[in-house]
């Protein structure tokens, strides 16, 4: 016993002697695990079977999915609002814990309103809730970016975004198999009540960041501080690239779970264990990607990530000839891979990219553009599906898809090399032995 608390104050000790850098990026692995069971036993497939149970259409879950890009427009007003913030993490522990506490609170709305009402109380709790999220998402952005050393940005990026990944997968295993075990409102239940827990323990985590100084933007909160990423050329034209291409892949890509659950009448613990293989891919190239990372630049690798995306879509096709199960497996693998490295990649691009005291306002304009593109795209996909509905069965199966799919490769091939042409793809030097922060 003795010798286990002698090792209790070793370790104690260690950390008071820890830089807040260190602090900072260890709590940032450890809230993002409550975050991550919470979006899983809530969103993704698990929460198109609860839109279904409260009888949603494909046009109405097509609305749920554009709310959260929709809800980025908040980040430009957040941005300006940041200029007379001093306490970044009291407002990320805020806006963090009204997000996830309405998003839990969506639970009640079966015992709490009459039927009729259910689809539209939704809708408004929903947009509370990403409105809430998205203004956090800013605010976490610049505070993540001074806190993360840039020498090793990638690599932490990508160990902090495997080990998340990890839970998720465990989390869509677990919540497929207690729809199974619990059909109906009974798993329910179930779901949102471990999603409790985690808002505590995500709340409390939140309040425990570092909060170094905030460096104000040059322009101070006038309009030219709004107008300075518009007069960045490469940053506006990668940005539009950007929003263009998420514009076309939402019109299938947040879709995909419908289809294997109304459309091709998977059961939830089947369309779980896809979205698992998906989640286990991303989570192991994370890592990679931000090995990558450190020897090549994120425009660079962006280019690589693209045609994989478009290929998911566009691999639809193959159910004409192959087994259904089988292309699903191999499109959500491809789709994994693909969004890892853009999620990584387009993180360290807005990071890298923007100067420090302008940072809030590119993050914020690159979230309002990729926003409302994110936004059209969902709801014109839901109604694409909707008319489908008595035409050819392909059509809705993976006509739609493929049919994306082979607009976003052309823009992969035949667009985004000049887009992104202007930025050197050549690799970085490699530190020497001594010269990069560990982790």
């Amino acid at each position: 016993m003795s010798g286990w608390l002698d090792g209790m104050k070793r370790v104690l000790a260690i950390r008071r002697g820890e830089s807040e850098s260190r602090r900072g990026l260890r709590n940032s692995l450890i809230e993002g695990i409550p975050a991550s069971i919470l979006g899983n036993l809530l969103g993704g497939p698990l929460q198109t079977v609860y839109l279904s149970y409260l009888g949603f259409s494909a046009f109405h879950i097509g609305i749920v999915l554009a709310i959260p890009p929709f809800a980025l427009l908040i980040q430009v007003l957040i941005a300006f609002a940041m200029q007379s913030w001093h306490n970044r993490r009291f407002f990320i522990s805020l806006f963090g814990i009204v997000h996830r506490t309405m998003w839990v609170g969506t639970g009640l709305i079966p015992l709490a309103f009459p039927e009729d009402a259910w689809v539209p109380v939704y809708l408004a709790m929903w947009l509370v809730c990403m409105t809430a999220g998205q203004a956090a998402g800013v605010v976490w952005t610049s505070l993540m970016a001074d806190i993360v050393p840039a020498s090793v940005r990638g690599k932490y990026f990508g160990i902090r975004n495997t080990v998340h990944w990890a839970v998720v997968c465990l989390t869509l295993l677990l919540g497929g198999q207690i729809m199974e075990w619990f059909p109906g409102a009974q798993g329910f239940v179930v779901l949102f009540g471990i999603s409790v827990g985690c808002v505590v323990w995500n709340g409390w985590s939140l309040t425990r960041y570092p909060n170094p100084p905030f460096q104000r933007s040059e322009s101070g909160k006038s309009l030219r501080m709004f107008a300075r990423p518009f007069s960045d050329r490469r940053f506006m034209t990668a940005t539009l690239f950007i929003a263009l291409f998420i514009l076309l892949q939402n019109v299938v890509i947040p879709l995909f779970s419908y289809v294997m659950l109304e459309v091709m009448k998977l059961s939830a613990s089947k369309v779980t264990l896809i979205i698992m293989l998906q989640n286990l891919v991303m989570m192991i190239s994370y890592y990679y990607w931000g090995l990558l990372n450190s020897r090549y630049s994120a425009n660079a690798l962006l280019l690589w990530t693209f045609p994989m995306i478009a290929g998911s879509c566009a691999l639809w096709a193959g159910m004409a000839v192959l087994p259904a199960l089988l292309v699903l497996i191999v499109v959500h693998a491809l789709l994994g891979f693909g969004l890892a490295g853009y999620n990584l990649l387009v993180f360290n691009f807005l990071i890298g990219d923007s100067p420090k005291s302008e940072r809030p306002m590119y993050v914020a304009v690159f979230s309002a553009l990729t926003g409302i593109a994110g936004f059209i795209g969902p709801i014109a996909g839901g109604w694409l599906y909707d008319k489908a509905v008595g035409g050819p069965s392909w059509l809705q199966t993976y006509g739609i898809a493929s049919f994306a799919g082979a607009a976003l490769l052309a823009l992969s091939f035949a667009v985004a090399p000049f887009v992104f042409k202007t930025r050197p793809p050549g690799p970085k030097p490699i530190p020497r032995s001594g010269e990069v922060h560990k982790v």
